[in-house]
């Protein structure tokens, strides 16, 4: 595994998330599946013609979408987000059987009709392969995030459970999904944004980590350590060397509640959002959520920009100032391009 803290010492990586990066916006016409495929396939061409280079099949041919399915089937990334996702990548020449689904639960995966086929040793979608991170398959010894912090027995979406501790030095690993590091030309996030009460924010930088590896249900106890555990995560090189983007519908997201899925707080828009700078999108969804709040009589929520902090400091993107009484200190450049709504 390698020393995280003496990577930052250096300020040498530069990745595949692209601090600064505007985040695109494209409003859907419907909500079909070709209409899901034409607005992602419109995302795709500006996304190549502001990072200047075409997506294209590289040395492995491979591609990983790591979809969110936690919250269960009435808040997990749109199927006909992924079919469009995954036609877009077809027409630029990567077979069906090298683009795979990853998540956490096979059961959450299966429920939100991620799996159309399923047999004993492996999982499809429609000819995609797809991983379940639950079957301990998809991890590796040597690639891990370590943490002193000792695990909980998990319960509902990483609520506190009951305590649990053996003195066993892996008790401190939180292995990440290997598929994701070396296996691919890139990854692509694919997450559903809702408030989170620990975390303040749950979307693109905790889809990426928390929800993308193991033994983290810890790291859902506390703001301070949970944030700095997202944010070191999201800035293990070979993590967001190959992770492209991320790209979120608005057709379902939560602003307050969650994770746990609650119909009657959830909100709707017919936009794709694409971002390169998870930062910049998840402080602009975070300001969402915080609008939809006061609209319907409900404080804002704060502790969602600690963990922007963090990510921004360790320059995995920058992050907007919230406004009024939570603004934070004059100075830090925190800002999104002017293009950012």
């Amino acid at each position: 595994m390698i020393c995280l803290a003496a990577w930052l010492a250096t300020g040498l990586w530069a990745g595949a998330v692209t601090p600064g990066a505007p985040v695109l916006e494209e409003r859907m016409e419907g909500a079909s599946r070709a209409d899901h495929l034409a607005a992602v396939e419109r995302l795709l061409v500006a996304f190549e013609a502001q990072r200047g280079e075409s997506v294209a099949p590289g040395e492995t041919g491979r591609v990983g979408l790591k979809v969110y399915t936690n919250s269960g089937p009435g808040l997990s990334t749109p199927v006909d987000l992924v079919r469009g996702l995954i036609g877009a990548l077809g027409e630029r020449g990567f077979a069906a059987e090298n683009i795979f689904i990853l998540d956490q639960s096979l059961h959450q995966l299966r429920a939100s009709g991620f799996v159309t086929e399923l047999k004993e040793h492996e999982q499809n979608f429609e000819g995609h392969p797809v991983y379940a991170l639950e079957s301990g398959k998809h991890f590796s010894d040597t690639w891990f995030y370590e943490s002193p912090l000792p695990p909980r027995r998990e319960s509902e979406l990483g609520r506190p459970g009951r305590f649990s501790y053996e003195p066993d030095l892996t008790d401190r690993y939180s292995y990440l999904a290997a598929p994701l590091l070396l296996e691919v030309d890139f990854w692509i996030n694919l997450p559903v944004y809702t408030d989170h009460p620990v975390l303040g924010i749950n979307g693109a930088l905790v889809n990426a980590t928390l929800w993308n590896s193991s033994n983290t249900t810890r790291f859902f106890q506390s703001a301070a350590s949970g944030a700095a555990a997202v944010a070191e995560m999201a800035a293990i090189p070979e993590l967001a060397d190959g992770w492209l983007f991320s790209l979120v519908s608005l057709e379902r997201y939560q602003f307050i509640g969650g994770p746990v899925f609650r119909s009657l707080y959830t909100a709707t828009k017919p936009v794709l959002l694409l971002g390169a700078d998870p930062v910049a999108l998840d402080s602009r969804m975070f300001r969402k959520i915080n609008e939809r709040r006061r609209e319907r009589g409900f404080d804002e929520a704060d502790i969602g920009w600690t963990l922007l902090d963090y990510a921004a400091q360790l320059r995995l993107g920058r992050a907007e100032p919230p406004e009024g009484p939570h603004r934070r200190e004059e100075g830090r450049d925190s800002s999104l391009p002017d293009d950012a709504p």
